[in-house]
């Protein structure tokens, strides 16, 4: 075995016996959205209760079949980060770049589904400045797409990482995908409260 085989594979074995996936940066970083994000959702929430009725009615107009899809699709992209994140794992970094491509798909899926509901919707009237919900549902879909496109940024570097045998890092890539869950989670949680919450 040469060196730079022996060296790899001792590599790959430290990074796999990690207990927690990527950087510690990005799980700092998660957690601070994540309290970002509570300090929004908290907002909304205390808002919602002082005209309920208000986000009742707003909250009809929104079509919840495409809430749902939309959901659907980033759920199917987390699990296809995760399958990258265990090809590659196990040195299939064929499959883990083909999973990778395709959570770039199913984010791309969302990213238009987002625009055409956000243009059927100001289509109709339903603007930033409708009404209470619709500022916080535009502002909260707005700060979640931004994510989404830095999550593109991330995904870019994962499928870079991928390509090139010189540039893999398997701290990267989980890293990338820690990322693109974070933006899923998100995602779960705007949907609840904006399209299914009553």
């Amino acid at each position: 075995m040469t060196n730079a085989a022996s060296t790899e594979t001792a590599r790959h074995t430290a990074e796999s016996e990690r207990h927690v996936p990527g950087q510690p940066d990005m799980w700092a970083f998660v957690l601070f959205e994540s309290l970002v994000f509570t300090v929004y959702f908290t907002i909304y929430v205390i808002f919602r209760s002082q005209d309920h009725e208000l986000y009742l009615q707003s909250q009809a107009q929104l079509d919840l079949r495409v809430g749902v899809f939309n959901t659907l699709v980033l759920l199917i992209s987390s699990w296809s980060v995760a399958r990258c994140v265990q090809a590659a794992r196990e040195r299939s970094y064929r499959a883990a770049l083909s999973n990778a491509l395709l959570t770039m798909f199913f984010g791309f899926v969302f990213l238009v589904s987002k625009i055409l509901e956000w243009a059927a919707e100001v289509d109709r009237g339903f603007t930033f400045t409708t009404d209470a919900f619709f500022t916080f549902y535009y502002f909260l879909t707005a700060i979640h797409f931004l994510h989404l496109l830095i999550g593109f940024v991330a995904l870019g570097i994962a499928v870079r990482q991928l390509w090139s045998p010189a540039r893999r890092s398997q701290e990267m890539v989980e890293t990338c995908a820690t990322y693109w869950h974070t933006v899923d989670y998100l995602w779960v949680l705007i949907f609840a409260l904006l399209y299914v919450m009553r």
